[in-house]
């Protein structure tokens, strides 16, 4: 970190008020995000967080529509409920405000006129598809029709959903509008343009070269965009619902949401601090920090950063941690398939249980590639490491410090080498987790914690306490006085973390607050110091409890299936004496086995009424080779012989999938005689 830095400005990024948040957003920006700012409130430095809902755009929009209600009724309802679910987890904003807000329309609405009284924008006019009935252009979110890739219908005029295929809306076949049903026409339409190319050259100097520190997955991105060229970017829209667009020739058009919105990090700012809010964005002491998710590298690294040198009196940023993705149970994380973990949910089956998930998030964090959330690691992590590891060095250490010193903290006597071995080793550990921390590397600042209470755990092991009391006390007393430092260590290390369960051990050990500063002291407790009565730190979680968990995700993944199972597209037409070239049978099966070196083929050996023959099948994996001798199947007699792993395969054995996306063998429902065609 620049030593020259007065200040430090935290951004994470803005949630959308569409929907509740996630456990994907919480590991890949709040978690982190907040460890950080603890962190730096610990050191005594002056820093803000900032954060705050994004509430324009036309996915609400949608959503009102569908539900019947306003757009301002869908991000009320989201806004209240991720500003309380952030709360109650303990993400500590110094604020967390809204795009709605009239500061922020006033911001916003400032920051476009500085913009466009400088010349920063071109204006462009260009063809868009246009609702006659509605008499409204349409957002790419509001036309549907067929994709030109897949061929299924109800592609949107961004992205089909059934292929992932990326669309612009004049790509679609068919093309209708969402509002009116009615197909849409095209017509001009005039707006207003942040032409990128044009800051490209500083762009390139400023992150290639004067920040290599940033990680290789942001530094990556932004390269591949400037490798590509940068292009102008429509920073206007036409629709209703938004921040108008401050021009008298702008009836009906709004600010783009990807412009509005990182103007909210500003205007929450200027709302908590009305008369000092520049000295965090304008001062060149102040370092601005923004903790985002992958999918938004491009705009907090090239885009608004090219705003905010276009107005030419804001600071950039000075990092941009963004971590990757985080999976569940092998799956990406969905809001639409509603394949999720959401925060507000966890906190009713959990209760009492934010630290947990704090942990396993930042064990797991994807800070260099895609992670996976599963219940059974989360359980793992909680009984293993948790409980066994961090709470039982605790409970143990009070336990038999009440048991033997009536609960105060005994004196130490004198030090053998592996007590000053043990207290070397635990004191170096601030500058281990420091360092960490200050690289954004929190999955290996929280594993230095955690090593914290395996040292304690390995010294009372190794020196037996309840076994030396029944000859020295006094040598007793020196351990569990070391061992008492520890626990009073963890509190302080874990503190950035695991803010709630280090509140709790404070007051297991009867101490309000300690100093970061601190951390390593080997005296932070001093003789005859008075410890509450011990109490567990952590519960374990039982099987119960996860299978519940997996069980209603298993259910999700079921109706998603049933929902999103659609035919594939009908293959090009072809004449009937086509068809007649095939000759399709049905055979019994009278050997199966496994092809050697291979996990999905196997080898069967066919009576198909004329002669025998094999057929090698791509099916290992959904039946044992052993049930299928002496049943029926349906072949292809007449492909030509070709060579699969080293066997010459006679045919094809016809198969189709189920919905979960098992094969399943085509087989008659009566047997028949083999060598019978099939017609």
């Amino acid at each position: 970190m620049n030593k020259n830095f007065k200040r430090t400005t935290v951004t994470a990024a803005l949630p959308y008020a569409n929907g509740p948040v996630h456990l994907g957003h919480m590991a890949g920006v709040y978690v982190p995000a907040d460890i950080y700012v603890r962190y730096l409130r610990l050191k005594k430095r002056d820093v803000l967080f900032v954060g705050g809902s994004d509430e324009h755009g036309v996915p609400i929009t949608i959503r009102a529509k569908k539900e019947g209600i306003t757009p301002q009724d869908v991000v009320d309802r989201y806004h209240k409920l991720i500003k309380d679910s952030f709360k109650e987890f303990g993400i500590s904003f110094d604020i967390y405000s809204r795009t709605t807000s009239e500061t922020h329309k006033e911001v916003a609405s400032d920051f476009f006129k500085k913009l466009y009284e400088k010349g920063e924008f071109v204006e462009k006019t260009s063809e868009q598809y246009y609702d006659e009935e509605a008499k409204t252009f349409l957002a790419d979110r509001y036309i549907t029709g067929e994709c030109p890739h897949c061929h299924a219908e109800g592609a949107y005029g961004d992205q089909c959903e059934s292929c992932g295929t990326s669309l612009n809306p004049t790509d679609l076949i068919n093309p209708k509008s969402v509002i009116s049903g009615g197909k849409p026409s095209m017509k001009e339409t005039k707006h207003w343009y942040l032409p990128l190319d044009k800051h490209e050259e500083w762009l390139s100097k400023w992150i290639l070269e004067d920040h290599k520190e940033w990680r290789p997955n942001v530094y990556g991105q932004c390269k591949s965009w400037l490798d590509m060229g940068l292009q102008p970017r429509a920073v206007s829209r036409d629709l209703s619902w938004g921040i108008p667009v401050p021009l008298a020739d702008a009836e009906g058009k709004v600010l783009y949401v990807w412009f509005d919105a990182p103007i909210g990090y500003i205007s929450n700012t200027k709302e908590l601090l009305p008369d000092s809010w520049e000295t965090w964005w304008k001062d060149p002491e102040t370092r601005l920090v923004h903790f985002i998710g992958k999918d938004n590298i491009v705009f907090h690294c090239i885009v608004f950063p090219a705003m905010l040198k276009a107005e030419g009196s804001y600071i950039l940023p000075d990092n941009v941690p963004s971590n990757e993705f985080m999976n569940l149970e092998g799956d990406k994380i969905s809001t639409s398939r509603n394949w999720a973990v959401w925060l507000h949910e966890y906190l009713k089956d959990f209760p009492g249980k934010q630290d947990v998930l704090r942990y396993v998030l930042t064990a797991n964090a994807p800070e260099t590639k895609d992670n996976d959330f599963t219940w059974k690691d989360f359980q793992a992590h909680n009984n293993s490491e948790l409980v066994g590891i961090y709470g039982n060095f605790v409970n143990r250490a009070l336990v038999l410090t009440h048991k033997y010193f009536e609960g105060k903290v005994p004196a130490i006597a004198n030090l053998t080498d592996y007590d000053k071995e043990t207290l070397a080793e635990f004191s170096s550990i601030k500058e281990k987790i420091e360092g960490y921390l200050e690289d954004f590397k929190f999955r290996y600042a929280q594993r230095e914690a955690m090593n914290l209470a395996r040292i304690g755990n390995k010294y009372l092991a190794d020196t037996e306490p309840w076994k030396v009391a029944k000859t020295d006390m006094s040598r007793v007393a020196t351990i569990m006085n070391i061992s008492l430092q520890l626990v009073a260590n963890l509190a302080i290390a874990f503190e950035p973390f695991l803010p709630f369960s280090s509140k709790k051990l404070r007051a297991l050990i009867q101490v309000d607050s300690f100093e970061w500063d601190e951390l390593g002291s080997t005296s932070l407790l001093k003789e005859g110091h008075q410890l509450s009565k011990p109490e567990l730190l952590f519960d374990k979680i039982e099987d119960e409890e996860i299978e519940i968990q997996i069980e209603r995700l298993r259910k999700i993944k079921e109706e998603n299936d049933k929902m999103n199972h659609k035919a594939n597209p009908i293959k090009p037409n072809i004449e009937f004496d086509d068809f007649l070239k095939l000759d399709m049978r049905v055979g019994t099966v009278l050997e199966c086995v496994k092809v050697p070196k291979t996990d999905k083929l196997l080898q069967f050996k066919i009576e198909d009424g004329l002669n025998q023959r094999t057929i090698v099948s791509g099916i290992a994996e959904f039946y044992k080779p052993e049930d299928l001798v002496g049943k029926q199947v349906c072949f292809i007699a007449n492909l030509a012989p070709r060579k699969l792993r080293g066997v010459l395969s006679e045919g094809m054995i016809l198969s189709t999938e189920d919905s979960d996306g098992n094969l399943v063998l085509l087989q008659p429902k009566k047997e028949v005689t083999p060598g019978n065609e099939i017609k």
